[in-house]
């Protein structure tokens, strides 16, 4: 029996909102609500000084729909939106108390894959790369930040739902070595999440800080395309060991990595290095070789900026299908060349002491 929006909208007027008298719908805390055949999901957008307060009427909206008939599973959040800050305290004599980054509980250190324009194959990177340390003896863990467009579950082979055995930790999953996290395992594979800002830095917080990764030497962190909220946040949120910027070596590529590289030197996050992803492709019949997307573009601006060239990676049909196929090119053909390739960038980061 499939459950009707309104129906679940109309239960949850029942539950009030202790502040404001009105119910929780009306009084716009009702966040991200979604329905999927007999399973709803929501978020109560609250602020963090009211998380106490509010577990019971979480609990109480939890039950109203529990209580709709036919009803499924029922998962309600909190999360908290941003609040203003305090005006800095300018008096003579005392220190401004900043609520700096902190290190991940258990986690070694921490590993940004970043990109300054979406299509360049960082997520492919993310994947393999995870999957080569873990091949080197490290332990890893992945997290899925690219909140818009999660695909590690895919690339990875994960599927289900992670568990939460006190409503407070996530359990992550894990495969091929890995543990991993990410949003896509929260929602359908084709379930678009429209998410405006606060809510994308309470998700990616709860996914650092919530998710029990246990004892990690590295964990990376795949980031969405771009310089926006996910980056600053995990930047201001959290201790970062450095990042890694793929790119392609066109130069509408290079533009936009520039740009992410500019924004990890304005938030004091060291560059680790640079990947150039599809940098040449081999025929397979004839086994001619061409630069399809132009070649050197991203080891001149790593020599530009005084960073290392991890690697050039292949444009290949393998890689590809590996990916799509939940087992990357690292998991599925160790031995091929495509697979070493990403296997020389994981010996070049624990060499360097940051994985």
């Amino acid at each position: 029996m499939s459950i009707d929006r309104d129906a679940v909208l109309a239960a949850l007027k029942a539950v009030k909102d202790p502040i404001s008298g009105s119910d929780i719908n009306s009084a716009g805390l009702v966040r991200a609500l979604t329905v999927d055949d007999s399973n709803v999901r929501f978020v109560l957008e609250i602020a963090p000084e009211r998380a106490e307060q509010m577990e019971p009427v979480r609990a109480a909206a939890e039950a109203a729909v529990k209580a709709l008939p036919g009803i499924g599973q029922v998962s309600v959040a909190m999360t908290a939106h941003s609040t203003p800050k305090p005006p800095p305290d300018l008096k003579p004599g005392r220190k401004a108390q900043p609520d700096g980054p902190a290190k991940i509980p258990g986690v070694q250190h921490l590993i940004a894959i970043a990109s300054g324009k979406g299509g360049v194959g960082k997520s492919t990177v993310s994947a393999n790369l995870a999957c080569a340390l873990a091949a080197e003896g490290r332990k890893v863990g992945l997290l899925d930040a690219d909140v818009y467009g999660p695909s590690q579950p895919r690339m990875l082979g994960v599927s289900g739902r992670p568990a939460s055995p006190d409503g407070k930790t996530i359990l992550p999953m894990r495969n091929h070595g890995v543990t991993m996290m990410s949003l896509g395992l929260m929602t359908n594979e084709d379930q678009a999440v429209v998410w405006r800002g606060p809510m994308l830095m309470g998700a990616l917080q709860q996914m650092l800080m919530q998710v029990q990764w246990g004892a990690l030497d590295v964990l990376l962190v795949d980031l969405p395309p771009g310089t926006g909220d996910v980056q600053m946040t995990l930047a201001q949120k959290a201790e970062v060991t450095g990042a890694i910027v793929v790119s392609t070596p066109q130069d509408v590529a290079l533009l936009d990595a520039r740009k992410g590289i500019d924004m990890f030197n304005q938030l004091k996050v060291p560059i680790l290095g640079m990947i150039e992803n599809m940098s040449t492709h081999i025929c397979s019949n004839c086994g001619h070789e061409e630069h399809v997307f132009g070649h050197g573009g991203v080891k001149a601006e790593a020599e530009k900026i005084g960073v290392p060239l991890l690697a050039e990676i292949p444009l290949h049909l393998d890689i590809r299908t590996a990916a799509d196929g939940g087992a990357p090119i690292v998991v599925s053909k160790p031995q091929s060349p495509q697979a070493e390739a990403f296997r020389k960038v994981a010996r070049q980061l624990v060499a360097d002491g940051v994985a």
